[in-house]
């Protein structure tokens, strides 16, 4: 896959991701599409294939850690917060068990 592909892919995969995090959010979801807009739109006359590695390297990074670590939360209260994970940020999430159980 040639430079221009990859960039293009990682372009759409953080709108993606974007949508998916800060789903229920305008603010959120307008921040974060200016944000992503911005910073390609400032690299776009990048031409070193070097330098266009290091950008998409930082880009795949920072899907990952939105992807990963970013949780919403909902104001229910004067000074209470509703978390509100995803799916796919539980599946890491396993109990610690003292006395694990013996497979059958």
């Amino acid at each position: 896959m040639d430079q221009a592909a990859k960039v293009l892919q990682l372009f759409k995969t953080l709108h993606r991701t974007r949508q998916q995090v800060f789903k229920n959010d305008a603010r959120a979801l307008e921040a974060a599409r200016i944000k992503i807009n911005e910073e390609f739109k400032c690299n776009k006359s990048e031409t070193s294939p070097k330098k266009i590695e290091e950008l998409t390297k930082i880009g795949s990074d920072v899907e990952l850690i939105l992807r990963t670590s970013v949780i919403q939360g909902i104001h229910t209260d004067h000074n209470t917060l509703k978390m509100v994970p995803r799916k796919d940020l539980l599946i890491e999430n396993v109990p610690y068990c003292d006395a694990p159980t013996q497979k059958q």
